[in-house]
């Protein structure tokens, strides 16, 4: 498994993915969940999406409410609370485009994650909560690989 690099620890993290219902929400829920006290997380979409209830029961089975979470673009974020991340994590070809775009001119290092989008996962309801499961368990190990002190990450 190609686990991201460990690198400096960044203040104010951006996880983008298409649509921000599915990965870039569960990536930040995990983060805030693990991460360092005082790191600032948020997530965004390239384009606009629909909260997914998918995602929601399968953060719920490890603690982690997202049922509030409400998906908006990163240009709605921009205007809602300007652009102030050091670190954007992409999660999803078009989100990474968008990324590298945006901070052309910026001082704000871009990682690419590629994380399986689980959306679209056909069968009985037990075979698509295993995809998003998979999905959330992708997410939790690269961001304990990156971000985690090095006792927790090796766990």
């Amino acid at each position: 498994m190609n686990e991201p690099p460990r690198r400096r620890a960044p203040q104010a993290v951006l996880f983008m993915c298409g649509q921000n219902s599915v990965r870039s929400p569960m990536a930040a829920a995990l983060l805030r969940q693990i991460g360092p006290r005082g790191l600032y997380v948020q997530s965004a979409g390239a384009t606009h999406g629909e909260p997914n209830p998918f995602a929601v029961a399968v953060m719920e089975e490890i603690g982690i409410d997202i049922s509030g979470h409400r998906p908006w673009t990163v240009d709605e974020l921009e205007s809602w609370e300007g652009f102030n991340f050091d670190l954007i994590i992409t999660l999803a070809p078009q989100a990474h485009h968008r990324a590298l775009e945006m901070t052309a001119t910026l001082a704000t290092e871009v990682e690419y994650w590629p994380t399986q989008d689980p959306v679209g996962t056909e069968g009985r309801r037990e075979l698509q909560l295993d995809a998003y499961r998979a999905t959330r368990d992708e997410l939790m190990r690269k961001i304990r690989a990156r971000f985690a002190p090095p006792s927790v990450a090796n766990e």
